[in-house]
């Protein structure tokens, strides 16, 4: 399993929202039609936690999952109580499916200058391509007038849309219900702009390889995603860190995508310490997993993240 193959699940909600509709425009697909009967709980689910403080300031981390089938009962016991006694949420963005969201995704993911996408890929690759998107249903031009990266997110989503996984029964969507219903404030630690603009300034040749291996692992992403979703509801960090990191060869993506942002991240909670107050961070579990996790990154800095589950 690869990063770009677990995406889906670790991606910001917003760009999993969003990404689908500009792309499946005027197709007559619909990815979540007949979605299967909801999850059965086998096991009570476990997810992981931490907690970084001083006299005066609670910061709780939450590594989530930001499309999941329906039917997963995680928020209970000390996820549940630490939300509770929150004053404020944090997530990597503040989701809105607004028309000018939506425009700014179709706009950033447009080729720039203009290119035919299909026509700049190997032949190998384009045929494995236009497979794929038979598979899905989808036109062949579908993205002809994307950059690379935008299909690629694309492609590794719908598969797990149409088995029922499902960004209104991610993590982030209840989180962010109950702040609303709440009043509590709710921020981002990204803009829709940064968090796009990341995978829009990948070089392109760091793009097609993306697309590329998002083809190749094409059969098994149901199956990636459903290990990892296991990773974290039995609350195995490390378990989700061998899952995602263990075949990834392109240190690029990995820096860009993860290691960089960590390191964002990590600054933000040291500066908010020096604010009174209890804080509910809840990000893509990945970057509370690993080497280069937040809580490493906050570790360089002699800040300690306890986990409390």
């Amino acid at each position: 399993m690869t990063l770009r193959r677990t995406l889906p699940a670790l991606l910001s909600p917003l760009l999993l929202v969003l990404t689908p509709a500009p792309a499946l425009a005027g197709t007559g697909a619909k990815p979540n039609a007949a979605p299967p009967p909801p999850v059965q709980q086998e096991a009570k689910v476990r997810p992981a936690l931490w907690k970084v403080s001083d006299k005066d300031t609670t910061i709780w981390l939450f590594g989530t999952i930001h499309i999941l089938p329906a039917g997963i009962k995680w928020y209970e016991g000390p996820v549940a109580k630490a939300f509770t006694k929150a004053d404020t949420l944090v997530t990597e963005v503040v989701e809105s499916d607004s028309p000018d969201q939506v425009a700014k995704v179709a706009q950033i993911a447009l080729s720039n200058p203009p290119s035919n996408l299909r026509e700049n890929l190997p032949a190998d690759v384009r045929k494995q391509y236009e497979d794929t998107l038979t598979k899905l249903a989808l036109p062949l031009a579908a993205f002809d007038a994307n950059d690379p990266w935008y299909a690629a997110v694309v492609l590794s989503t719908l598969p797990v849309i149409k088995e029922g996984y499902d960004p209104t029964n991610g993590v982030e969507t209840l989180l962010s219900a109950k702040a609303k219903a709440r009043g509590l404030p709710h921020l981002g630690l990204e803009t829709t702009e940064q968090q796009l603009g990341m995978f829009d300034a990948l070089p392109i040749a760091t793009q097609g390889i993306y697309l590329k291996e998002v083809l190749e692992g094409f059969p098994k992403i149901e199956t990636d995603i459903r290990a990892m979703i296991d990773a974290w509801k039995s609350g195995k960090a490390d378990e989700l860190a061998r899952l995602m990191n263990e075949d990834e060869s392109d240190p690029l993506l990995m820096k860009v995508l993860l290691v960089d942002r960590n390191k964002a991240w990590a600054q933000w909670i040291a500066k908010r310490l020096e604010q009174p107050g209890t804080v509910f961070v809840a990000v893509g579990a990945g970057h509370l997993a690993g080497r280069e996790s937040v809580q490493a990154q906050l570790a360089t800095a002699g800040i300690k993240a306890k986990r409390v589950r």
